[in-house]
């Protein structure tokens, strides 16, 4: 029966009851806007590091620093 193409899954979707269809209809909208709420957060959190990047509030750490201090911990 897999895979399922988006056609034969919407004859499908139609053949189902009003209600099933309403049920069905309700969840993917919702699966579609919790993807959209964490998009908006992670942009949230992007701008919130790049202003503190900007401002000077907090330094970047050069990926080499990170690594090593990584290996250090790992190498206890």
């Amino acid at each position: 029966m897999w895979p399922i193409t988006r056609e034969r899954l919407e004859v499908e979707a139609r053949s189902l009851p009003r209600e099933e269809r309403a049920r069905l209809a309700e969840a993917l909208l919702a699966s579609l806007e919790e993807k959209a709420e964490i998009g908006r957060a992670w942009r949230e959190e992007i701008d919130r590091r790049a202003a503190e990047l900007e401002s000077g509030a907090v330094r970047g750490v050069p990926a080499e620093e990170v690594f090593a201090a990584i290996d250090e911990i790992l190498e206890a």
